[in-house]
Protein backbone atom coordinates (compact mmCIF):
# COMPACT_ATOMS: atom_id res chain seq x y z
CA UNK A 1 0.00 0.00 0.00
CA UNK A 2 1.42 3.36 -1.02
CA UNK A 3 2.50 5.66 1.76
CA UNK A 4 0.60 8.92 2.25
CA UNK A 5 3.61 11.11 1.75
CA UNK A 6 1.60 14.32 1.56
CA UNK A 7 0.32 13.85 5.11
CA UNK A 8 3.77 13.04 6.41
CA UNK A 9 5.20 16.04 4.58
CA UNK A 10 2.52 18.26 6.09
CA UNK A 11 3.31 17.03 9.59
CA UNK A 12 6.94 17.87 9.02
CA UNK A 13 5.89 21.20 7.57
CA UNK A 14 4.01 21.97 10.78
CA UNK A 15 7.27 22.02 12.68
CA UNK A 16 8.95 24.11 9.98
CA UNK A 17 6.02 26.52 10.02
CA UNK A 18 6.38 26.83 13.76
CA UNK A 19 9.99 27.84 13.35
CA UNK A 20 9.02 30.22 10.59
CA UNK A 21 6.44 31.71 12.91
CA UNK A 22 9.16 32.29 15.46
CA UNK A 23 11.33 33.94 12.79
CA UNK A 24 8.42 36.05 11.64
CA UNK A 25 7.82 37.14 15.21
CA UNK A 26 11.43 38.22 15.49
CA UNK A 27 11.04 40.07 12.21
CA UNK A 28 7.88 41.62 13.57
CA UNK A 29 9.83 42.85 16.57
CA UNK A 30 12.45 44.41 14.31
CA UNK A 31 9.75 46.08 12.24
CA UNK A 32 8.08 47.31 15.42
CA UNK A 33 11.33 48.81 16.62
CA UNK A 34 11.86 50.52 13.29
CA UNK A 35 8.36 51.87 13.44
CA UNK A 36 8.97 53.11 16.96
CA UNK A 37 12.04 54.90 15.66
CA UNK A 38 10.03 56.49 12.85
CA UNK A 39 7.37 57.59 15.31
CA UNK A 40 10.01 59.08 17.57
CA UNK A 41 11.34 60.99 14.57
CA UNK A 42 7.80 62.04 13.76
CA UNK A 43 7.41 63.34 17.30
CA UNK A 44 10.65 65.29 17.05
CA UNK A 45 10.21 66.75 13.59
CA UNK A 46 6.42 66.92 13.39
CA UNK A 47 4.38 66.92 16.55
CA UNK A 48 6.71 68.99 18.70
CA UNK A 49 7.13 71.84 16.14
CA UNK A 50 3.41 71.70 15.45
CA UNK A 51 2.51 71.98 19.10
CA UNK A 52 5.03 74.79 19.51
CA UNK A 53 3.48 76.77 16.64
CA UNK A 54 -0.02 76.25 18.04
CA UNK A 55 1.18 77.29 21.51
CA UNK A 56 2.60 80.45 19.93
CA UNK A 57 -0.75 81.23 18.30
CA UNK A 58 -2.54 80.56 21.60
CA UNK A 59 -0.12 82.78 23.53
CA UNK A 60 -0.59 85.62 21.06
CA UNK A 61 -4.36 85.22 21.27
CA UNK A 62 -4.25 85.25 25.09
CA UNK A 63 -2.23 88.48 25.00
CA UNK A 64 -4.84 90.03 22.71
CA UNK A 65 -7.49 89.00 25.21
CA UNK A 66 -5.53 90.55 28.09
CA UNK A 67 -5.06 93.84 26.23
CA UNK A 68 -8.70 93.83 25.18
CA UNK A 69 -9.86 93.33 28.79
CA UNK A 70 -8.10 96.55 29.89
CA UNK A 71 -8.40 98.73 26.81
CA UNK A 72 -11.32 100.80 28.10
CA UNK A 73 -9.45 101.49 31.34
CA UNK A 74 -6.11 102.30 29.68
CA UNK A 75 -4.84 105.86 29.98
CA UNK A 76 -3.61 105.76 26.42
CA UNK A 77 -5.92 103.48 24.35
CA UNK A 78 -3.98 104.26 21.20
CA UNK A 79 -1.01 102.20 22.46
CA UNK A 80 -3.25 99.21 23.09
CA UNK A 81 -4.84 99.73 19.69
CA UNK A 82 -1.46 99.75 18.01
CA UNK A 83 -0.42 96.58 19.81
CA UNK A 84 -3.68 94.74 19.02
CA UNK A 85 -3.57 95.73 15.34
CA UNK A 86 0.01 94.52 15.14
CA UNK A 87 -0.98 91.16 16.59
CA UNK A 88 -3.92 90.91 14.17
CA UNK A 89 -1.61 91.58 11.23
CA UNK A 90 0.76 88.85 12.46
CA UNK A 91 -2.05 86.29 12.76
CA UNK A 92 -1.98 85.13 9.10
CA UNK A 93 1.72 84.38 9.39
CA UNK A 94 1.16 82.42 12.61
CA UNK A 95 -1.57 80.27 11.11
CA UNK A 96 0.38 79.86 7.88
CA UNK A 97 3.21 78.43 9.97
CA UNK A 98 0.77 75.97 11.61
CA UNK A 99 -0.46 74.85 8.21
CA UNK A 100 3.07 74.51 6.86
CA UNK A 101 4.11 72.26 9.75
CA UNK A 102 0.85 70.27 9.45
CA UNK A 103 1.47 69.71 5.73
CA UNK A 104 4.72 68.01 6.70
CA UNK A 105 2.76 65.09 8.11
CA UNK A 106 1.67 64.07 4.63
CA UNK A 107 5.29 63.27 3.74
CA UNK A 108 5.68 61.00 6.79
CA UNK A 109 4.00 58.08 5.02
CA UNK A 110 1.73 57.36 8.01
CA UNK A 111 -2.01 57.12 7.32
CA UNK A 112 -3.11 58.53 10.69
CA UNK A 113 -0.58 61.35 10.42
CA UNK A 114 -1.84 62.17 6.94
CA UNK A 115 -5.43 62.30 8.20
CA UNK A 116 -4.35 64.49 11.13
CA UNK A 117 -2.54 66.78 8.69
CA UNK A 118 -5.72 67.41 6.73
CA UNK A 119 -7.73 68.01 9.91
CA UNK A 120 -5.17 70.44 11.32
CA UNK A 121 -4.85 72.39 8.07
CA UNK A 122 -8.62 72.69 7.86
CA UNK A 123 -8.90 73.55 11.56
CA UNK A 124 -6.23 76.25 11.37
CA UNK A 125 -7.90 77.81 8.32
CA UNK A 126 -11.29 77.79 10.04
CA UNK A 127 -9.92 79.45 13.19
CA UNK A 128 -8.06 82.05 11.12
CA UNK A 129 -11.22 82.95 9.21
CA UNK A 130 -13.15 83.10 12.48
CA UNK A 131 -10.65 85.50 14.10
CA UNK A 132 -10.23 87.66 11.01
CA UNK A 133 -13.97 88.34 11.11
CA UNK A 134 -13.51 90.54 14.24
CA UNK A 135 -12.12 93.49 12.24
CA UNK A 136 -15.36 95.42 12.08
CA UNK A 137 -15.86 95.11 15.84
CA UNK A 138 -12.37 96.42 16.57
CA UNK A 139 -12.96 99.35 14.20
CA UNK A 140 -16.15 100.29 16.02
CA UNK A 141 -14.39 99.86 19.39
CA UNK A 142 -11.53 102.15 18.42
CA UNK A 143 -13.97 104.72 16.99
CA UNK A 144 -15.97 104.72 20.23
CA UNK A 145 -12.79 105.12 22.28
CA UNK A 146 -11.65 107.91 19.98
CA UNK A 147 -14.82 109.99 20.52
CA UNK A 148 -15.00 109.15 24.23
CA UNK A 149 -18.21 107.07 24.00
CA UNK A 150 -17.49 104.90 27.06
CA UNK A 151 -20.86 103.13 27.08
CA UNK A 152 -20.59 101.98 23.47
CA UNK A 153 -16.93 101.10 23.94
CA UNK A 154 -17.66 98.88 26.93
CA UNK A 155 -20.53 97.15 25.12
CA UNK A 156 -18.38 96.45 22.07
CA UNK A 157 -15.51 95.43 24.36
CA UNK A 158 -17.68 92.81 26.10
CA UNK A 159 -18.75 91.45 22.74
CA UNK A 160 -15.15 91.28 21.52
CA UNK A 161 -13.92 89.66 24.75
CA UNK A 162 -16.42 86.80 24.28
CA UNK A 163 -15.54 86.50 20.59
CA UNK A 164 -11.77 86.46 21.16
CA UNK A 165 -12.19 84.02 24.08
CA UNK A 166 -14.00 81.67 21.69
CA UNK A 167 -11.06 81.99 19.29
CA UNK A 168 -8.66 81.07 22.10
CA UNK A 169 -10.85 78.07 22.97
CA UNK A 170 -10.71 76.81 19.40
CA UNK A 171 -6.95 77.13 19.35
CA UNK A 172 -6.78 75.17 22.63
CA UNK A 173 -8.98 72.47 21.08
CA UNK A 174 -6.51 72.27 18.19
CA UNK A 175 -3.64 71.95 20.65
CA UNK A 176 -5.49 69.32 22.68
CA UNK A 177 -6.05 67.33 19.49
CA UNK A 178 -2.31 67.28 18.89
CA UNK A 179 -1.72 66.31 22.54
CA UNK A 180 -4.11 63.37 22.21
CA UNK A 181 -2.43 62.20 19.03
CA UNK A 182 0.95 62.37 20.73
CA UNK A 183 -0.36 60.41 23.71
CA UNK A 184 -1.92 57.80 21.42
CA UNK A 185 1.34 57.48 19.51
CA UNK A 186 3.33 56.85 22.66
CA UNK A 187 0.71 54.45 24.06
CA UNK A 188 0.56 52.38 20.87
CA UNK A 189 4.35 52.14 20.82
CA UNK A 190 4.36 50.79 24.37
CA UNK A 191 1.59 48.29 23.56
CA UNK A 192 3.47 47.01 20.52
CA UNK A 193 6.60 46.61 22.55
CA UNK A 194 4.84 44.53 25.20
CA UNK A 195 3.08 42.49 22.54
CA UNK A 196 6.32 41.69 20.75
CA UNK A 197 7.97 40.52 23.96
CA UNK A 198 4.95 38.37 24.85
CA UNK A 199 4.91 36.76 21.40
CA UNK A 200 8.60 35.97 21.56
CA UNK A 201 8.28 34.34 24.97
CA UNK A 202 5.13 32.39 23.99
CA UNK A 203 6.63 31.03 20.77
CA UNK A 204 9.83 30.09 22.51
CA UNK A 205 7.89 27.98 24.98
CA UNK A 206 5.74 26.57 22.19
CA UNK A 207 8.80 25.47 20.25
CA UNK A 208 9.96 23.36 23.21
CA UNK A 209 6.70 21.40 23.08
CA UNK A 210 6.49 21.11 19.31
CA UNK A 211 7.79 17.54 19.25
CA UNK A 212 4.95 16.27 21.43
CA UNK A 213 2.50 18.46 19.55
CA UNK A 214 3.53 17.05 16.18
CA UNK A 215 3.08 13.51 17.44
CA UNK A 216 -0.41 14.20 18.75
CA UNK A 217 -1.24 16.13 15.62
CA UNK A 218 -0.29 13.17 13.44
CA UNK A 219 -2.66 10.88 15.30
CA UNK A 220 -5.48 13.41 15.07
CA UNK A 221 -4.90 14.05 11.35
CA UNK A 222 -4.99 10.37 10.45
CA UNK A 223 -8.03 9.50 12.54
CA UNK A 224 -10.66 10.87 10.04
CA UNK A 225 -9.38 8.46 7.39
CA UNK A 226 -11.16 5.60 9.13
CA UNK A 227 -14.41 7.57 9.13
CA UNK A 228 -14.07 8.33 5.41
CA UNK A 229 -13.44 4.64 4.69
CA UNK A 230 -16.51 3.56 6.67
CA UNK A 231 -18.61 6.19 4.89
CA UNK A 232 -17.44 4.99 1.47
CA UNK A 233 -18.46 1.42 2.35
CA UNK A 234 -21.91 2.67 3.44
CA UNK A 235 -22.37 4.55 0.18
CA UNK A 236 -21.36 1.43 -1.75
CA UNK A 237 -24.21 -0.37 0.01
CA UNK A 238 -26.62 2.34 -1.22
CA UNK A 239 -26.77 4.66 1.81
CA UNK A 240 -27.03 8.18 0.28
CA UNK A 241 -28.35 9.87 3.43
CA UNK A 242 -26.49 13.20 3.94
CA UNK A 243 -24.21 13.31 6.98
CA UNK A 244 -22.40 16.12 8.72
CA UNK A 245 -18.67 16.36 8.04
CA UNK A 246 -16.32 16.72 11.01
CA UNK A 247 -14.52 20.01 10.48
CA UNK A 248 -10.85 19.46 9.75
CA UNK A 249 -8.57 22.10 8.25
CA UNK A 250 -6.47 19.70 6.24
CA UNK A 251 -6.58 17.68 3.03
CA UNK A 252 -8.24 14.74 4.78
CA UNK A 253 -11.03 17.02 5.97
CA UNK A 254 -11.28 18.41 2.46
CA UNK A 255 -11.50 14.85 1.12
CA UNK A 256 -14.34 14.07 3.54
CA UNK A 257 -16.21 17.26 2.61
CA UNK A 258 -15.72 16.59 -1.11
CA UNK A 259 -16.91 13.02 -0.67
CA UNK A 260 -20.05 14.14 1.16
CA UNK A 261 -20.63 16.76 -1.52
CA UNK A 262 -20.37 14.04 -4.16
CA UNK A 263 -22.82 11.84 -2.23
CA UNK A 264 -25.25 14.77 -1.92
CA UNK A 265 -24.91 15.49 -5.64
CA UNK A 266 -25.64 11.84 -6.47
CA UNK A 267 -28.67 11.89 -4.17
CA UNK A 268 -29.94 15.09 -5.79
CA UNK A 269 -29.34 13.71 -9.27
CA UNK A 270 -31.24 10.53 -8.37
CA UNK A 271 -34.12 12.55 -6.94
CA UNK A 272 -34.20 14.80 -10.01
CA UNK A 273 -34.06 11.79 -12.29
CA UNK A 274 -36.96 10.15 -10.46
CA UNK A 275 -38.92 13.40 -10.59
CA UNK A 276 -38.13 13.88 -14.30
CA UNK A 277 -39.16 10.32 -15.10
CA UNK A 278 -42.30 10.75 -13.04
CA UNK A 279 -43.22 14.03 -14.75
CA UNK A 280 -42.38 12.52 -18.12
CA UNK A 281 -44.66 9.57 -17.50
CA UNK A 282 -47.38 11.87 -16.18
CA UNK A 283 -46.99 14.10 -19.21
CA UNK A 284 -47.28 11.23 -21.68
CA UNK A 285 -50.26 9.83 -19.85
CA UNK A 286 -51.89 13.26 -19.58
CA UNK A 287 -51.33 13.99 -23.27
CA UNK A 288 -52.75 10.61 -24.29
CA UNK A 289 -55.77 10.79 -22.01
CA UNK A 290 -56.47 14.39 -22.94
CA UNK A 291 -56.23 13.62 -26.63
CA UNK A 292 -58.66 10.74 -26.25
CA UNK A 293 -61.29 12.70 -24.32
CA UNK A 294 -61.13 16.15 -25.95
CA UNK A 295 -62.84 15.11 -29.19
CA UNK A 296 -65.74 13.34 -27.40
CA UNK A 297 -66.03 16.31 -25.06
CA UNK A 298 -66.25 18.72 -27.99
CA UNK A 299 -68.94 16.60 -29.59
CA UNK A 300 -70.82 16.34 -26.33
CA UNK A 301 -70.58 20.06 -25.78
CA UNK A 302 -71.92 20.81 -29.26
CA UNK A 303 -74.82 18.38 -28.79
CA UNK A 304 -75.65 19.86 -25.39
CA UNK A 305 -75.75 23.35 -26.93
CA UNK A 306 -78.08 22.11 -29.67
CA UNK A 307 -80.25 20.42 -27.06
CA UNK A 308 -80.27 23.65 -25.03
CA UNK A 309 -81.53 25.52 -28.11
CA UNK A 310 -84.27 22.92 -28.61
CA UNK A 311 -85.35 23.45 -25.01
CA UNK A 312 -85.26 27.24 -25.27
CA UNK A 313 -89.05 27.46 -25.36
CA UNK A 314 -89.45 25.26 -22.31
CA UNK A 315 -90.02 26.87 -18.94
CA UNK A 316 -86.91 28.23 -17.25
CA UNK A 317 -87.52 26.08 -14.18
CA UNK A 318 -88.18 22.86 -16.08
CA UNK A 319 -86.26 19.81 -14.95
CA UNK A 320 -85.01 19.15 -18.51
CA UNK A 321 -83.32 22.55 -18.82
CA UNK A 322 -81.78 22.20 -15.38
CA UNK A 323 -80.37 18.79 -16.30
CA UNK A 324 -78.93 20.16 -19.55
CA UNK A 325 -77.24 23.00 -17.66
CA UNK A 326 -75.80 20.57 -15.12
CA UNK A 327 -74.42 18.43 -17.97
CA UNK A 328 -72.96 21.54 -19.62
CA UNK A 329 -71.19 22.60 -16.39
CA UNK A 330 -69.65 19.16 -16.00
CA UNK A 331 -68.49 19.17 -19.64
CA UNK A 332 -66.85 22.58 -19.08
CA UNK A 333 -65.19 21.26 -15.94
CA UNK A 334 -63.85 18.25 -17.84
CA UNK A 335 -62.57 20.54 -20.61
CA UNK A 336 -60.81 22.72 -18.06
CA UNK A 337 -59.37 19.62 -16.39
CA UNK A 338 -58.05 18.35 -19.73
CA UNK A 339 -56.38 21.73 -20.33
CA UNK A 340 -54.75 21.50 -16.92
CA UNK A 341 -53.41 18.05 -17.77
CA UNK A 342 -52.03 19.41 -21.03
CA UNK A 343 -50.20 22.17 -19.18
CA UNK A 344 -48.42 19.48 -17.17
CA UNK A 345 -47.62 17.55 -20.36
CA UNK A 346 -46.18 20.64 -22.07
CA UNK A 347 -43.23 21.81 -19.99
CA UNK A 348 -43.16 25.65 -20.02
CA UNK A 349 -40.74 27.27 -22.45
CA UNK A 350 -41.09 30.94 -21.49
CA UNK A 351 -40.61 33.74 -23.98
CA UNK A 352 -38.85 36.34 -21.82
CA UNK A 353 -39.56 40.01 -22.41
CA UNK A 354 -39.14 43.07 -20.23
CA UNK A 355 -42.58 43.86 -18.78
CA UNK A 356 -44.00 45.65 -15.76
CA UNK A 357 -44.58 43.00 -13.11
CA UNK A 358 -46.45 45.54 -10.98
CA UNK A 359 -48.98 46.24 -13.76
CA UNK A 360 -49.44 42.51 -14.39
CA UNK A 361 -50.15 41.84 -10.69
CA UNK A 362 -52.71 44.65 -10.52
CA UNK A 363 -54.39 43.40 -13.70
CA UNK A 364 -54.58 39.79 -12.48
CA UNK A 365 -55.99 40.78 -9.08
CA UNK A 366 -58.68 42.89 -10.74
CA UNK A 367 -59.45 39.98 -13.08
CA UNK A 368 -60.04 37.50 -10.23
CA UNK A 369 -61.63 40.00 -7.84
CA UNK A 370 -65.22 39.12 -8.87
CA UNK A 371 -64.74 35.43 -8.12
CA UNK A 372 -62.99 36.36 -4.85
CA UNK A 373 -65.91 38.59 -3.87
CA UNK A 374 -68.31 35.78 -4.69
CA UNK A 375 -66.35 33.54 -2.29
CA UNK A 376 -66.41 36.31 0.38
CA UNK A 377 -62.64 36.86 0.04
CA UNK A 378 -60.99 40.31 0.06
CA UNK A 379 -57.60 40.93 -1.53
CA UNK A 380 -55.06 43.67 -0.75
CA UNK A 381 -52.23 44.50 -3.17
CA UNK A 382 -48.96 46.00 -1.90
CA UNK A 383 -46.31 46.94 -4.48
CA UNK A 384 -42.91 48.35 -3.52
CA UNK A 385 -41.75 50.95 -5.99
CA UNK A 386 -39.44 51.13 -7.82
CA UNK A 387 -38.94 47.46 -8.72
CA UNK A 388 -35.83 46.05 -10.44
CA UNK A 389 -36.20 45.48 -14.17
CA UNK A 390 -36.74 41.79 -14.95
CA UNK A 391 -37.86 39.80 -17.99
CA UNK A 392 -40.65 37.23 -17.85
CA UNK A 393 -43.31 35.49 -19.92
CA UNK A 394 -46.46 37.49 -19.19
CA UNK A 395 -48.91 34.67 -19.95
CA UNK A 396 -47.09 32.11 -17.83
CA UNK A 397 -46.56 34.40 -14.83
CA UNK A 398 -50.23 35.41 -15.11
CA UNK A 399 -51.21 31.72 -14.92
CA UNK A 400 -48.88 31.10 -11.97
CA UNK A 401 -50.29 34.07 -10.03
CA UNK A 402 -53.90 33.07 -10.76
CA UNK A 403 -53.10 29.55 -9.51
CA UNK A 404 -51.67 30.94 -6.24
CA UNK A 405 -54.60 33.31 -5.69
CA UNK A 406 -57.18 30.60 -6.39
CA UNK A 407 -55.29 28.21 -4.14
CA UNK A 408 -55.54 30.79 -1.34
CA UNK A 409 -59.22 31.37 -2.05
CA UNK A 410 -59.97 27.64 -1.88
CA UNK A 411 -58.01 27.36 1.39
CA UNK A 412 -60.49 29.80 3.01
CA UNK A 413 -63.70 28.13 1.83
CA UNK A 414 -66.50 28.13 2.79
CA UNK A 415 -66.36 31.07 5.24
CA UNK A 416 -64.04 33.33 3.19
CA UNK A 417 -61.21 35.47 4.49
CA UNK A 418 -58.44 37.77 3.27
CA UNK A 419 -55.62 37.55 0.74
CA UNK A 420 -52.51 39.68 0.47
CA UNK A 421 -50.47 39.96 -2.73
CA UNK A 422 -47.12 41.73 -2.31
CA UNK A 423 -44.44 42.56 -4.88
CA UNK A 424 -41.08 43.88 -3.73
CA UNK A 425 -37.36 43.88 -4.32
CA UNK A 426 -35.71 40.68 -3.09
CA UNK A 427 -34.42 40.99 0.46
CA UNK A 428 -31.38 39.14 1.76
CA UNK A 429 -32.00 36.38 4.26
CA UNK A 430 -35.62 35.70 3.21
CA UNK A 431 -36.80 32.59 1.42
CA UNK A 432 -36.01 32.88 -2.27
CA UNK A 433 -34.74 36.38 -1.61
CA UNK A 434 -31.60 38.38 -2.24
CA UNK A 435 -29.43 35.80 -0.55
CA UNK A 436 -29.57 33.82 -3.81
CA UNK A 437 -29.69 36.59 -6.43
CA UNK A 438 -31.06 40.05 -7.06
CA UNK A 439 -34.57 40.23 -8.44
CA UNK A 440 -38.20 40.50 -7.38
CA UNK A 441 -40.20 38.62 -4.73
CA UNK A 442 -43.89 37.89 -5.26
CA UNK A 443 -45.57 36.97 -1.96
CA UNK A 444 -49.12 35.60 -1.67
CA UNK A 445 -50.55 35.29 1.85
CA UNK A 446 -53.88 33.92 3.03
CA UNK A 447 -55.44 33.64 6.47
CA UNK A 448 -56.96 30.22 5.88
CA UNK A 449 -56.56 27.12 8.01
CA UNK A 450 -52.97 26.62 6.81
CA UNK A 451 -51.03 23.56 5.68
CA UNK A 452 -49.47 21.12 8.13
CA UNK A 453 -45.69 21.06 8.30
CA UNK A 454 -45.62 17.42 7.22
CA UNK A 455 -47.53 18.31 4.01
CA UNK A 456 -45.71 21.48 2.92
CA UNK A 457 -42.95 19.59 1.10
CA UNK A 458 -45.56 17.74 -0.95
CA UNK A 459 -47.81 20.60 -2.08
CA UNK A 460 -45.84 21.06 -5.32
CA UNK A 461 -45.97 17.37 -6.25
CA UNK A 462 -48.27 16.54 -9.18
CA UNK A 463 -51.66 15.13 -8.16
CA UNK A 464 -51.11 15.88 -4.47
CA UNK A 465 -54.07 17.77 -3.04
CA UNK A 466 -55.93 18.22 0.24
CA UNK A 467 -59.14 19.38 -1.49
CA UNK A 468 -62.07 17.13 -2.23
CA UNK A 469 -62.32 18.10 -5.92
CA UNK A 470 -58.77 19.31 -6.48
CA UNK A 471 -56.53 17.85 -9.19
CA UNK A 472 -53.23 18.56 -7.46
CA UNK A 473 -51.86 20.13 -10.65
CA UNK A 474 -52.17 23.88 -10.02
CA UNK A 475 -49.15 24.26 -7.75
CA UNK A 476 -47.17 21.72 -9.78
CA UNK A 477 -47.71 23.82 -12.92
CA UNK A 478 -46.85 26.96 -10.97
CA UNK A 479 -43.56 25.48 -9.86
CA UNK A 480 -42.78 24.44 -13.44
CA UNK A 481 -43.40 28.00 -14.63
CA UNK A 482 -41.30 29.60 -11.88
CA UNK A 483 -38.38 27.21 -12.35
CA UNK A 484 -38.53 27.70 -16.13
CA UNK A 485 -37.94 31.41 -15.39
CA UNK A 486 -34.88 30.53 -13.31
CA UNK A 487 -36.75 31.36 -10.11
CA UNK A 488 -37.73 29.51 -6.95
CA UNK A 489 -40.97 28.99 -5.03
CA UNK A 490 -41.53 27.91 -1.43
CA UNK A 491 -44.37 27.47 1.03
CA UNK A 492 -44.35 28.27 4.74
CA UNK A 493 -46.72 28.85 7.62
CA UNK A 494 -47.97 32.38 8.17
CA UNK A 495 -48.34 34.01 11.59
CA UNK A 496 -50.84 33.96 13.27
CA UNK A 497 -52.59 31.64 10.78
CA UNK A 498 -52.71 30.80 7.12
CA UNK A 499 -50.13 30.04 4.44
CA UNK A 500 -47.50 32.12 2.63
CA UNK A 501 -46.11 31.38 -0.83
CA UNK A 502 -42.79 33.02 -1.87
CA UNK A 503 -41.95 33.34 -5.55
CA UNK A 504 -38.55 34.74 -6.48
CA UNK A 505 -37.86 35.86 -10.05
CA UNK A 506 -34.17 36.67 -10.54
CA UNK A 507 -32.92 39.79 -12.23
CA UNK A 508 -30.28 37.68 -14.00
CA UNK A 509 -33.01 36.43 -16.32
CA UNK A 510 -33.55 39.93 -17.61
CA UNK A 511 -32.74 40.30 -21.29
Amino acid sequence: MAKRRSVAARILASYVLMMLAFALTALFSVISERRAAREAELLRTGYVPLKSSIEGALEAQNLVNVELNHITEAKNPSDARSWIETERRVRPKTFAEIRAVAHGFAAAGDASAGSLSLDLVQGASDIERFLQADGERFTRLFEALGVGDSASAERIQNDLVSYEAEGARRIRDLRNRVDREMDDLVTSARIRERRSIAMLVALSLLTLAVGIGVSLHARRVLRPLAAVTDRAKAVARGDLTPRNVIASADEIGELAATFEGMVAAIARANAELVQAERLGAIGKMAAHVTHEIRNPLSSMGLNVELLEEELALVSEMSEARQLVRAIKREIERLAELSEEYLRVARRPAPHLERESLADLVREVVEFVRPELSKANVTCDVEIEEPLPSIAFDEAQIRQALINLIRNGREAMQPSGGKLWVRVRTSRKGEPNGGAASAGVDLVVDDDGSGIGEELRDKVFDPFFTTKERGTGLGLAVTRQIVEAHGGTISCEARTPRGTRFFVHLPQSQAG
